[in-house]
């Protein structure tokens, strides 16, 4: 699906790209050695109309007192009708030379050209010179062009005029060459005797003066009805149709002049339908293309407008729980440390449960603290591990498998005490961590608070760009979030919740596999407040390969859009706890990613038709915000600002890899297809490799 609708993409920038000569521009061919050929040497000294399609070129002038005016590269909205307009009102008739694209574009006045008497004649796609582009591009030049005239007027025509030609004295060498494979397609040549060089705008004088014969001889004259302001070529027309009748010369179409039959001939039913057809598809990508524009400058700017504002949110959140300002509605500290029950759902983590178990028993928390692992079904020797560590207030509770959110329901229903504190089988706390996370639940308007999860294996690339995301993307967002009362998720890796909140709705939901998300939303529907402690620290073991972290990331997802289906009623509830948070959610973690295969593909595009150097300088741009974004996103977590050395890499495989994600699993929920829980392999980082807890902590400046 996503190939088809880029190879769509793609088709409709490259036709818009060629119509507009983005792709394959050419331009005038620069004079070369003239060594011209008996034949060409004839021809210049020949008429304006060349028959090249024999042995030897023949050439043909204009009878005296006739005159034929030439417009060429129109049809154009705005002059093609006033030309229109002057010629009948002097019952005079011309020859159109017409470009291909723009017929394309405006059929309604190609039309008008014939049912008025005019006749068309062809001026190749694109206005290409036919003279700069091998004989293959010259042959699709002028057959496209047939297809749009079939497809605005129903005919094709003989006659052919190449861009930037002028009198037959003027043939170059190469636009000889051109000529004559033009005229093996069956074409009749048409030059000019008299060029005015309206497109230089001489002025009205000049004009009118060019178009006009000497001693009553016949001409064709050059004019032009599109590329440019056209002021001075249509008052120059009316001015020269006056003096010609004046003069008794005859204004008529080129075939007219030379006593030849019509220039039109009908195309076939089949001719017809594939011009309209491509015509369409000609307009559809303009249409396409410029609204793509204006919706990757869209996202664009929305994007800088949510790292600034974002940015600005975390600043004031630093400020006020730093600056010992109380959050609203907070109540006075506890008493007295309430006593804790910390769940552990766990599935086949015996890599990281004995780490993850020390760390919450070895916590500097005064108070009670009783530690449940609710192994989920296992197939390894997790509970056994977790059981011949011996601590007393550490229960181990065994249960057929049933998924993580049922895992936690058994916690709930066996905890001890009214605040719980989630952590998964992968993450080990800090000491203070379980402190700091009940500190904040003194509130009683709060009934959760989200913890700042870290990346612990964070030496290989992945984990790198991992360890970037969580500090930028997660941590530092929630810090807006609680600002804006709009909290998305609560991760499963670090929460702390009130048990009396969690009962009331009926404990942690089976319907999505983002139970966290689901969860949050469903406190903040119920009236709670959700916040976010920046110094409850908890270690997660990340993903160690692409394969592993796709699992991850589509099932978060998955999850997270089956949680804004199942909660999009709150969308229209008085709080404005949906229109936040879920607006957010749709905007910048579903419509954006599903833009950016575009983006690229625009860039890379754009890159290879035209200057590179826009290109390179917007998305130096886009990576020097995010830098400046992560530089202040570390510094507030006190991190290195060093690993930023990471960022501009991740644009080219960590990027794609996330939105393709995206893109999946809008796939994988349009299609109705039931997606499965994906299991993580786990490392063991906090058992196997040696480091401690404390070689993990933020420094101390922080």
């Amino acid at each position: 699906m996503l190939a088809t609708g880029l190879l769509l993409v793609a088709a409709m920038l490259v036709l818009n790209g060629y119509v507009t000569n983005v792709a394959g521009e050419t331009q005038a061919v620069p004079l070369a050695v003239d060594n011209p050929s008996p034949d060409l040497e004839r021809a210049r000294r020949g008429g304006p109309v060349l028959n090249l399609t024999g042995g030897k070129p023949a050439s043909a002038r204009l009878p005296a007192r006739t005159v034929a005016l030439t417009f060429d590269d129109g049809p154009d909205p705005e002059w093609t009708p006033q030309v229109l307009d002057v010629l009948r009102r002097h019952d005079a008739k011309a020859t159109f030379f017409l470009v291909g694209s723009k017929v394309a574009q405006y059929p309604e006045l190609a039309r008008r050209i014939v049912s008025e008497g005019h006749e068309i004649g062809n001026h190749t796609y694109t206005h290409a010179d036919l003279a700069a582009v091998p004989a293959w591009r010259l042959r699709l030049e002028l057959s496209l062009t047939q297809r749009a005239l079939a497809g605005a007027t129903g005919l094709h025509t003989t006659l052919m005029r190449p861009p930037y030609s002028s009198t037959p004295n003027t043939i170059t060498v190469p636009q000889w060459d051109s000529l004559r494979t033009a005229a093996d397609q069956g074409y009749l040549v048409t030059l000019t005797d008299l060029d005015t060089k309206d497109w230089s705008h001489p002025g009205t004088d000049k004009i009118a003066s060019a178009a006009l014969p000497e001693r009553g001889r016949g001409a064709i004259v050059m004019m032009h009805d599109a590329g440019g302001n056209r002021r001075q070529t249509v008052e120059a027309l009316d001015r020269a149709l006056r003096e010609l009748t004046a003069r008794d010369y005859r204004a008529v179409t080129v075939t007219d002049a030379l006593g030849m039959p019509s220039a039109h001939q009908k195309a076939g039913d089949g001719e017809q339908f594939a011009g309209a057809l491509f015509s369409f598809a000609q307009r559809t990508s303009g249409w396409f293309a410029i609204a793509l524009s204006w919706v990757l400058f869209a996202a664009g700017a929305l994007t800088l407008a949510r790292l600034a504002f974002f940015a600005v949110l975390a600043m004031v959140h630093a400020h006020r729980t730093r600056g010992g300002r109380r959050r609203k509605g907070r109540a006075p500290d506890w008493p007295a440390p309430p006593p804790v029950t910390v769940i552990v759902p766990a599935y086949n983590e015996e890599a990281g449960i004995q780490a993850t178990v020390r760390s919450l028993v070895t916590t500097s928390y005064p108070g009670v603290v009783e530690v449940l692992v609710v192994d989920d079904g296992s197939s390894d020797r997790t509970a056994e591990l977790a059981a011949a560590l011996g601590y007393r207030n550490v229960r181990v509770i065994t249960k057929p498998n049933g998924g993580k959110p049922s895992a936690l329901n058994v916690g709930i229903a066996q905890a001890s005490h009214e605040i719980l504190i989630m952590v998964d089988g992968d993450t080990v706390f800090e000491p203070a961590t379980i402190g700091h996370l009940v500190r904040q639940l003194a509130d009683p308007a709060i009934g959760a608070v989200s913890g700042n999860t870290k990346v612990g294996n964070r030496r290989g690339m992945i984990g790198r760009w991992q360890h970037i995301e969580y500090v930028i993307g997660f941590n530092l967002d929630r810090r807006a979030f609680e600002l804006l009362d709009c909290m998305a998720t609560v991760p499963g890796a670090i929460g702390a919740f009130r048990r009396s909140a969690l009962v009331a709705l009926g404990g942690v939901s089976t319907d999505t596999l983002a139970e966290d998300t689901d969860l949050t939303m469903a406190l903040c529907r119920a009236g709670w407040r959700v916040v976010y402690e920046e110094k409850a620290l908890a270690w997660t073991e990340a993903p160690t390969t692409l394969g592993q972290l796709w699992k991850q990331r589509y099932r978060w997802c998955y999850g997270t859009l089956q949680a804004m289906w199942k909660h999009r009623g709150a969308l229209v509830e008085r709080a404005p706890f949906g229109r936040r948070c879920l607006g957010y959610l749709t905007m910048f973690q579903v419509v954006l990613p599903l833009l950016a295969p575009v983006v690229d593909l625009m860039a890379a595009y754009s890159t290879a038709v035209g200057d590179p150097l826009p290109v390179v300088a917007v998305w130096a741009g886009f990576v020097a915000v995010q830098a400046m974004t992560g530089w202040y996103a570390l510094r507030l977590d006190g991190e290195r600002v060093s690993a930023l050395w990471v960022l501009p890499l991740q644009q080219f495989v960590y990027r794609q890899l996330m939105y393709l994600v995206v893109i999946q699993s809008v796939a994988t929920a349009l299609l109705g297809v039931r997606l499965r829980w994906h299991t993580i392999n786990r490392q063991g980082t906090f058992n196997s490799s040696g480091t401690s807890v404390g070689e993990l902590s933020v420094p101390a400046s922080r």
